[in-house]
């Protein structure tokens, strides 16, 4: 891998698998339907950093425009998964933040 990217190759990766657990434990709630906007950011940041981190690591010449789409994505989950008091949205939050303070820095 290009050490440039590891970092942010590293928070993708990190923030892919806390938005799978998330949806996952999202689908264990009673209420499903209440989380399903969390559900679905979660689905679609998982796979946006999924393949963030694929294209950094071909070192694809997409990889910096898409970060910045990434980051995107990373913010509207955190968003919505912050306004949720459960741990496993709290911590799904957290990385998605981080995540997209990376791919930001990464698009810059």
């Amino acid at each position: 891998m290009n050490s440039g990217y590891d970092d942010c190759i590293e928070e993708c990766l990190r923030c892919a698998l806390a938005c799978e657990s998330c949806a996952s434990a999202c689908l264990q709630e009673q209420d499903t339907q209440m989380m399903a906007n969390c559900i679905k950011l979660d689905r679609d940041c998982a796979d946006m950093c999924k393949l963030a981190a694929m294209l950094m690591a071909r070192q694809s010449p997409l990889a910096k425009e898409f970060c910045a789409l990434c980051a995107k994505a990373c913010k509207a989950c955190g968003d919505e998964c912050g306004k949720h008091d459960d741990d496993h949205c709290q911590n799904c939050a957290k990385a998605c933040h981080a995540c997209a303070q990376a791919c930001e820095a990464m698009a810059a």
